[in-house]
Order: structure tokens, then C-alpha cells, then sequence
């Protein structure tokens, strides 16, 4: 089990020891998360879910934010960010510019996605997988390290509404390493997700909660959008990479494709590949996401197309059961709105204002369109049996996360640890960021900016990786995030 928090890799790792399955394992550590981990993720965010092995065939369920009402379109058609509140969080070396407010909160899915996958997965009752997440809402945690990290970085969101500065600057300052967030309206909706189910959250008395306050202050998000929304299943991706398979998010998310084309494009060179054919693929990758292109990931066959005429703030979770069945989870509440709705506890997603999944503009996606994530769970498959399950965090830095991990293990052999904590390279808009230990030489006179880290650096994403070995199991978390691997 693999998470990035020790509290909810445990509570995955202590549900396999009490008799459950890879599903049941990562849901009851997705909703510690929760907790433990709630600028990342949350019941206001939304994510997706991979399962495969263990005699069934791969699903995908997905259950990613939505485009809302089109009412702020219509006030800022031109895709502007008129409506959004922009903020400066500084990731020591480099800087990103996220968007905030009512106005950024998009359709949530985690309710409906939790159900969902107990529904179709589970072997143990929701309401006995919630409970000690609940109890730890109520009672609190005690901000590690990379939890206080995160909250320092974007401490202007976390004071931007007298309703988040209460859970988070209780005292008047940003909550400190060792010192406790507690969030009892919180344990109080997980209670209710596990009796009631998704219900309340979508048609009950929490929709009406969340659509009021959101829309009073400005937002698009309604009572129809929220009545609207459902999980839905979906065919995974499927990659030949060498001599395995593969299996990753298929369209309507943009990440998936994406890997799986740069995974297609090194799979005609050499093995391993040099670090120029690494940074070659993500920059073809990069260079496909056009304007054409998000609007056809909705489009039945888009994905076969894509590659037939090509080649002739998040959270994830993974898990491998006794049985073999592998299920990776990841989830995003951006980096939260800062709209915590009183009574409920939940502090909403900020996806519409991500520029990351709307690079040509805010506000233009039609309403009930599925976002085009960057995330992609994804699992490598080798004669039939789970090799690798992985996913990571980190906005666009996903895809290039998880395509170098898993060149470390198909193409050098490497064991997951070691894969995951290698120094890592991205490219985006001409730049390359590097942490420390890579050698650049090999790319002078290719790229005109280079951006050196000096350290390893969560900008990189956080990858959490189980790996099946001839005589073991092993996993990894990333160091990145405070990830950590918990064996049932």
C-alpha cells in the first residue's frame, strides 16, 4: 500500500490485514485522506480510479469535477480569469499562478466516485470504512512535516475566506508542523456518506448547503449540476510498452492519452532510452495539447484517432491485494477554492480555475463537460499478471512523472523505490526543470532555458507505486509529497 500520508497508507494497509481487497483498501484510505491530507483532496474534489488483475477484466471509473452552469461564461465569455482570484504559491525554484473563489469550484465527484467503486468493488460495508476517518476528523491530526510544507506555500488561499482561516489559522497564523487541524463538520458529512450514501451530497441537504453559499457569493455551481453528476466506468487505455501492457485513463481525461503517446513514442527507440528521447516525447506530447485537441477528448474514437495518425494538487493512492487485484486511485481538489461551505465541512475544488486543464481560457468548457485532467492511475501489466500500479500528483508534471517511473522499471530495471526517488526532468512551454542529479549535457544547444533545482522538489509530482517482485511485494511513496509504502 502506497499513499502520501502514513496515516492514509495505513489505513489501506490495515483493511488487507482485516480480510478486504485492493478496492476496499483504497477507499478507506482515500477517505482518510481526506483528513489527513485535505489540501490535496477531499469530498469537493473529484478523481478517478483503475482496477485490474485478479481474474476481472480493467475498468476505469471515473469520477472527475464537471464544468457547472454556464452562467460565469456568460459573464466572462472571452475566457478570462475576470472572475477568479489569482494567487502566487512559490515552489522554492519556481512559481505557478492558480485561480480561486466561487467562481473556480467546479462539479464535485468523490461522494458518487466512493459509492461507486464499494458498489462495484467492495466486500466491506461503507459505513465500517468511513468510521475511523470520521473519528479522526473530529478528534484531528497533527500537521506532519509536508503537510505544514504545503500549508505554508499557499497560505494566501488558506486565509482567503473567514471560513478557511478558521480551520486553518485558528490562532491567527497558518497551522505550523505539530500542531492540530481539526475538522468535526467534516467527520460529521463522512458519517452521513457512509449511512446515506451520495445521495445528500448531490439531491439532499448537503447539494443545497454547497449550491447556495456558492451561488450567493458569485459561483456557477447549481442544484441542477449537482443532480446531474454520476460515476462512470469506462475501458482503460491499453499501451504495449516493450514487453508489457500498459493500462492508464482513457479520454475524456488528457493525461493518459498523453502518456500513453510519449510511452509509444520511446517504444521505437532504444531501451533504455537516452534522457533527449525522454525530453523528445514529453515535448511531442506537450505540443499535442491544442485547442483541437481538448475539444475532440470527448469524441467517441478520439483516442484511437489521436495515436493511429501519430504513430502509424492531488493525491494519489495504490494498492495490491493477496489476489492480485491492483486498484490506483488518484484525486485532485486542485489546490481548494478556499470556499469551506458552514455546516458541511467540505472545502470545494478550485478545478475550473486551474490553468493547467484550461490553458486557452477560463470558463469555455460547456456545462456537464468532464474536465481534461491531467491525472492518470495507471497500472503495467507483464504476462497477464500486475507488475507495477502507480500514479501521481503534481498538475502537468504528472505524465512526465509517471513516464519516467516507469522507464526506470521496464527499461533499467530498477525496483520501485529506487525508481520513484531517481531524480526526475519536465518540459513544458520550452523550459526544462531538473532536479538535482540529472546531466544536462546531453541536451545543450536544444533547449533554450533551463531550470535547476537544488533539491528534490514536489513540483516534480508524488508518485506512489506498489510493485509485485518474483518472491514479494514491494512499494514506494514518494519523498517528494511525505508519500510512504505500508505492507498489510
Amino acid at each position: 500500500m502506497a499513499a502520501g500520508h502514513p496515516l492514509t497508507a495505513e489505513a489501506g494497509a490495515r483493511v488487507l490485514r482485516e480480510g478486504g481487497n485492493a478496492v476496499d483498501a483504497v477507499v478507506a484510505a482515500m477517505l482518510t485522506s481526506f483528513v489527513a491530507e485535505p489540501l490535496l483532496t477531499g469530498l469537493g474534489a473529484g478523481g478517478y480510479m483503475l482496477v485490474a488483475g485478479g481474474g476481472e477484466e480493467p475498468a476505469l471509473l471515473d469520477f472527475f469535477v464537471q464544468a457547472p452552469t454556464d452562467r460565469i461564461s456568460a459573464a466572462a465569455g472571452d475566457g478570462s480569469a475576470a472572475s477568479l482570484k489569482a494567487i502566487d504559491v512559490s515552489f522554492g525554484d519556481a512559481a505557478q499562478v492558480f485561480h480561486i473563489g466561487p467562481a473556480s469550484c467546479g462539479v464535485y465527484g468523490v461522494p458518487a466516485g466512493v459509492c461507486a467503486a464499494a458498489r462495484r468493488w467492495g466486500t466491506i460495508p461503507l459505513e465500517r470504512l468511513v468510521a475511523p476517518a470520521a473519528r479522526l476528523a473530529r478528534g484531528g491530526v497533527v500537521l506532519n512535516a509536508g503537510q505544514a510544507y504545503v500549508a505554508k506555500i499557499l497560505g494566501e488561499l488558506l486565509t482567503s475566506t473567514p471560513e478557511c482561516a478558521a480551520l486553518w489559522a485558528p490562532e491567527g497564523h497558518i497551522l505550523r508542523e505539530g500542531e492540530l487541524l481539526r475538522n468535526p463538520e467534516l467527520g460529521d458529512a463522512l458519517m452521513l456518506l457512509g449511512r446515506e450514501g451520495a445521495e445528500p451530497f448531490y439531491q439532499g441537504a448537503v447539494a443545497a448547503a454547497v449550491c447556495d453559499w456558492v451561488w450567493a457569493r458569485g459561483g456557477g455551481l447549481s442544484g441542477e449540476d449537482l443532480a446531474h453528476y454520476r460515476a462512470l466506468e469506462r475501458e482503460p487505455v491499453r499501451m504495449g510498452y516493450r514487453d508489457r501492457e500498459v493500462l492508464t485513463n482513457p479520454p475524456p481525461s488528457a493525461g493518459g492519452t498523453l502518456l500513453a503517446y510519449a510511452l509509444a513514442l520511446l517504444n521505437r527507440g532504444p531501451t533504455p532510452p537516452t534522457l533527449r528521447g525522454v525530453v523528445d516525447a514529453m515535448a511531442a506530447a506537450q505540443s499535442e495539447r491544442t485547442p483541437a485537441f481538448l475539444d475532440g477528448l470527448g469524441e467517441e474514437g478520439f483516442l484511437e484517432r489521436f495515436l493511429a495518425t501519430r504513430l502509424g494538487a492531488t493525491t494519489h493512492i495504490s494498492a495490491l491485494d493477496g489476489d492480485g487485484r491492483a486498484c490506483s486511485s488518484t484525486c485532485t481538489n486542485g489546490e481548494g477554492s478556499g470556499v469551506v461551505v458552514p455546516g458541511t465541512g467540505i472545502h470545494l475544488n478550485n478545478v475550473m480555475g486551474e490553468e493547467d486543464l484550461n490553458p486557452f481560457g477560463f470558463h469555455l468548457h460547456p456545462r456537464g463537460r468532464r474536465m481534461p485532467s491531467m491525472m492518470a492511475p495507471s497500472i503495467v501489466m507483464r504476462e497477464e499478471d500486475v507488475e507495477l500500479v502507480l500514479g501521481s500528483a503534481g498538475s502537468n508534471r504528472i505524465r512526465s512523472a509517471l513516464l519516467q517511473t516507469i522507464v526506470g522499471v521496464v527499461d533499467h530495471g530498477m525496483q520501485a523505490r529506487e525508481a520513484v526517488d531517481a531524480p526526475r526532468v519536465h518540459f513544458e512551454h520550452g523550459i526544462i526543470y531538473a532536479e538535482p542529479g540529472i546531466d544536462l549535457r546531453e541536451l545543450e544547444g536544444e533547449y533554450a532555458e533551463v531550470v535547476q533545482f537544488g533539491a528534490l522538489n514536489l513540483f516534480f509530482g508524488g508518485v506512489q507505486a506498489v510493485q509485485r517482485l518474483p518472491d514479494r511485494l514491494v512499494g514506494a511513496g514518494d519523498p517528494r509529497r511525505g508519500g510512504v509504502a505500508v505492507s498489510a
